[in-house]
């Protein structure tokens, strides 16, 4: 068996990912005060969706795994999305 070297992540890089999702949070309540009426949903899910993008590369290390873990992260985003767009056209056209 080959051992695998283990990629350490510095306090700085975790510190500096707290920030950005800190400041993320503020811009998506800050979002909520303001009027954007159709657009709110849809400013509302892409900073969600950059969150978790966030979250996914640095807290679950997809950012140095393997390829086929991010194919698969991708595949299941993916469905996600097809799932949120037809849920939304299905409302859209009741």
């Amino acid at each position: 068996m080959s051992e695998k070297s283990h990629h350490i992540v510095p306090y700085r890089t975790y510190a500096l990912i707290l920030l950005l999702l800190l400041v993320l949070t503020a811009t998506s309540v800050a979002v909520t005060q303001i009027e954007l009426t159709r657009w709110a949903m849809l400013v509302a899910l892409l900073l969600a969706s950059t969150k978790s993008a966030v979250v996914l590369a640095v807290f679950m290390h997809l950012k140095f795994d393997q390829r086929v873990y991010k194919v698969m992260a991708i595949f299941v985003v993916m469905v996600i999305i097809a799932v949120i767009v037809l849920t939304f056209f299905d409302y859209g056209f009741r």
